[in-house]
């Protein structure tokens, strides 16, 4: 290589491959194998900077210091609301590109200050156990996939030179959980349920929504570590997808290949099956033995080049190596982080993601009621509102903060934590019992935070490596609610969480129950306003909430048998899709705008939504496709399409929902997807087709070809 440098590559007026070209053709291969890591050092010779890849922003930007923080993303998919979500993602941009900006300036190139996001998590949430199930956006696929594509879109922005920010759909493919053995089990999974439910959201953030990056998982998929896997990697994701961004490792997930799956005999075999199969950039440091594997003759510096363009056309896409003043994004000035609007968005979101489940009358509380009592760990509780991965904003309210500031002047609030949130102790009876002696109603604050579910390492006080080993709830919490129900006065459950949780007793005795997930910096303040009915909660439950454990297949199980609304057979205490409101709808006129359909076709259904009640409000209308004798096995029915309205007492809209051939397709045992001609019934209502209070229409329509092959 000679001494001469070429600044060339910094023309912006010239072609992006070749500015890659004329960078990468410069680099040493020590230099090259260095931009591989994650804490990327700099050139400088080259005039190239440091730039660390690792970043988050699930529900926020994380980790990074102050942030406007959006309900955890279990909540945003309670709120059935892609649109919204894209609003969330892109005010969830703006601030990180402010932070960057602010960061550049105060020579800050260190960890959680790039552009790079690791966002969002749609694993499929398939068992209530997984402490990071809180992360994604539930157990379904189409809505995983509509919500994925809009966060994606949402985070790299709409300009067609430069990206906003990258988002990096995670994590590939087969993962979620146990905790505990991520880093050496195999998800043995076959070829069916893999396409049928754990890659559909991939595939549409890549080729719906143009993710360019995507992070691996930890633990192998059918024997291949999902790092190092020609058939996600090759076959499946640049094969089939055409994907032409980058891919990160999670973090040690390319060391796990030798130390835990024991698939290749050391290190630098690990690290140059890694990028020759594809996986770009390592987070950690393992890469550094790719050196030693040149020198071995188990990987060409021409292989590692290929990783290290992919990357440097990244960082020229962010328009990093263009003068600031020609980047759009660049302009966003640093007022916008947790700015008025994002606060208001914030709660917004909360507001939309709270799912009611029971409800007596008991709800909204009444204006004559005078005294309140506010009981359980959860109420004066910030880490409630967070979850995991997030940010910290200067606006936390909690519960109790939120009530207090709607209550009237002369409503007495009295409070008492009543027992931890997890662990042993005492709580003293009768005082409790003399406090809430004149309480007219008792407000129960109940379930988990980030820190009794989640990562691996982060959800410390979790029982099971960051997952549950249990559905109830933690700690002594479910005697603390048995006791409060015995005072004789009405009690309200409010259910912080990021999973399902066993409410039998609650659904049995209590009053009220409204699930506020971990509802973000203003979740306070929009679980006050629906108590005190100033709001209708009209969110709906993206995961299924069980009976209990025993209906549940094992843990370590992959297979789809038995799990989600889709394939279980057992009963569940509550359903996907199931909430409750304070007002009542009703669906008349379903019609179809026609009853056979072809590859390639697509059929319109159309249903009138009217509002029957007192108040205003919101229902999520949810249209489900049911096979009625389908040739192979295949979900009893799945949703394919959603819309949340919001309608005034007395108020009518006839709604429209499309529905593409493509999404009744079968598949085969090997994986093929195809369209099989028999019957269908179409169901629209405001749940699934079995929940008594969702009023579902159906009709029928037919598949006219047989066994219509659709290319992958």
């Amino acid at each position: 290589m000679s001494d001469s440098v070429d600044l060339r590559f910094l023309d912006p007026a010239l072609p992006l491959v070749e500015r890659v070209q004329l960078l990468v053709g410069q680099l040493t291969l020590r230099e090259k194998i260095a931009q591989l890591l994650h804490a990327a050092p700099p050139v400088p010779r080259l005039h190239v900077p440091a730039y660390n890849w690792w970043n988050e922003c699930l529900h926020g930007v994380g980790r990074a210091g102050r942030a406007t923080v959006f309900p955890q993303g279990v909540g945003m998919a309670a709120t059935f609301n892609a649109p919204l979500v894209h609003r969330l993602a892109t005010a969830i941009s703006d601030e990180a590109r402010a932070k960057y900006s602010d960061a550049q300036r105060r020579g800050n190139t260190g960890m959680y200050m790039g552009l790079t996001f690791w966002s969002p998590n749609i694993n499929i949430f398939r068992d209530p156990r997984w402490g990071r199930g809180q992360e994604t956006y539930g157990e379904d696929p189409y809505l995983t996939a509509r919500l994925g594509v809009e966060f994606v879109k949402g985070l790299q922005g709409d300009d067609s030179r430069h990206l906003k920010t990258v988002a990096t759909p995670k994590h590939y493919a087969v993962h979620s959980g146990p905790e505990a053995g991520r880093h050496s089990f195999d998800s043995v999974v076959n070829a069916r349920d893999l396409r049928e439910t754990y890659l559909p959201a991939f595939k549409a953030t890549v080729s719906e929504g143009g993710a360019h990056s995507i992070m691996t998982a930890y633990n192998r998929t059918n024997g291949e570590a999902c790092s190092a896997s020609p058939t996600l990697l090759g076959q499946i994701l640049r094969g089939e997808w055409g994907f032409q961004g980058y891919v990160v490792s999670d973090c040690g997930a390319v060391e796990d290949i030798h130390a835990h799956h024991k698939l290749v005999a050391d290190m630098p075999s690990a690290a140059a099956l890694a990028v020759k199969e594809g996986c770009d950039l390592c987070c950690g440091e393992i890469y550094r033995n790719l050196l030693e594997a040149t020198q071995r003759g188990l990987i060409s510096e021409e292989e590692i080049a290929v990783s290290v363009r992919r990357l440097f056309d990244a960082r020229f896409r962010l328009g990093l190596f263009d003068p600031p003043a020609q980047v759009r994004w660049n302009a966003i000035p640093d007022s916008v982080v947790c700015c008025p609007e994002h606060r208001q968005l914030a709660l917004e979101a909360a507001r939309q993601s709270l799912v009611l489940l029971k409800n007596d009358g008991t709800l909204p509380i009444k204006p004559t009621i005078n005294r309140i009592g506010v009981a359980g760990p959860l109420a004066l509780d910030l880490v409630a509102l967070l979850g995991n991965y997030n940010g910290h904003s200067p606006a936390m309210t909690t519960i109790l903060g939120g009530l207090a500031g709607l209550v009237g002047n002369g409503v007495t609030l009295t409070y008492a934590k009543g027992c931890e949130p997890s662990g042993g102790g005492a709580f003293a009876q009768d005082g409790l019992r003399w406090l809430f002696a004149d309480s007219e109603l008792i407000i129960a604050c109940l379930g988990y935070t980030a820190e009794l579910e989640g990562e691996e390492g982060d959800a410390f006080n979790a029982d099971a490596g960051g997952d549950r080993a249990k559905l109830g709830l933690p700690g002594r919490q479910q005697e603390f609610l048995d006791f409060l129900l015995t005072l004789g006065k009405p009690v309200v459950v409010v259910l912080c969480t990021g999973s399902p949780v066993d409410l039998r007793v609650a659904q049995e005795k209590a009053n009220a129950i409204l699930c506020a997930w971990y509802p973000g910096e203003a979740g306070g303040v929009a679980i006050a306003e629906a108590l005190l009915g100033k709001t209708n909660p009209g969110g709906r439950l993206p995961v299924t909430f069980p009976k209990c454990l025993e209906d549940l297949p094992p843990f370590h199980s992959y297979a789809m048998a038995g799990r989600t609304y889709r394939y279980a057979t057992a009963e569940p205490l509550y359903r996907f899709g199931f909430g409750l409101s304070y007002t009542t709808f009703a669906y008349r006129q379903l019609r179809l705008d026609r009853t056979t359909l072809k590859a390639g076709e697509s059929v319109t259904a159309r249903v009138t939504l009217t509002n029957t009640g007192m108040v205003a409000g919101d229902d999520v209308a949810q249209l489900y496709l049911q096979p009625l004798a389908p040739s192979v096995p295949a979900p009893r029915w799945h949703l394919e399409g959603c819309q949340r309205v919001h309608l005034a007492p007395g108020e009518s809209r006839e709604l429209s929902l499309t529905v593409k051939a493509e999404q009744f397709q079968h598949y085969t045992d090997g994986g093929q997807p195809f369209l099989d001609a028999g019957s269908y019934r179409i169901h629209i209502g405001g749940g699934q087709p079995d929940d008594p209070h969702a009023g579902c229409l159906h009709a029928d329509l037919a598949i006219a070809q047989t066994n219509v092959l659709i290319p992958n």
